[in-house]
């Protein structure tokens, strides 16, 4: 069995700050789940285009109030604490916080940890966890 708490991520190097949203990444891929965990904060008043072009998520809002935008279409979903939400075809979509929203985020292939936001909002399918 894996204990992680969130006060032991926090600060750590799975503590990663933007400036729209800070994600405290409690399982990863070298835990062997098949996903990855997430505890995020998505900063009032942003608004950040994301493409999980190589991974499939899942979002639970349990704090706070905004919007997801897919951009293909244009529709936008209110999203609300008790709001889930799930990327399942790798959905290019604008996220806005009208308040700070707190989200537990599930990826699928699970990410190592090391992947950060490229120019086109995706994170990179890295294959190795020494990467």
């Amino acid at each position: 069995m894996k204990i992680v708490k969130l006060s032991e991520v926090n600060g750590s190097e799975h503590d990663i700050n933007s400036e729209n949203w800070r994600s405290r990444r409690l399982l990863l891929r070298k835990d062997g789940m098949g996903f990855s965990l997430h505890d995020t904060i998505i900063r009032a008043g942003t608004e950040t285009f994301i493409w999980y072009k190589n991974h499939l998520e899942a979002v639970y809002c349990i704090e706070g109030k905004g919007e997801v935008e897919t951009t293909e279409d244009g529709k936008v979903y209110p999203i609300e604490a008790g709001t889930v939400y799930a990327l399942d075809k790798h959905d290019k979509h604008l996220l806005r916080a009208e308040e700070d929203m707190r989200m537990v985020c599930v990826f699928n292939p699970p990410v190592t940890g090391k992947e950060h936001h490229d120019e086109n909002g995706v994170y990179p399918l890295i294959e190795d966890d020494d990467e």
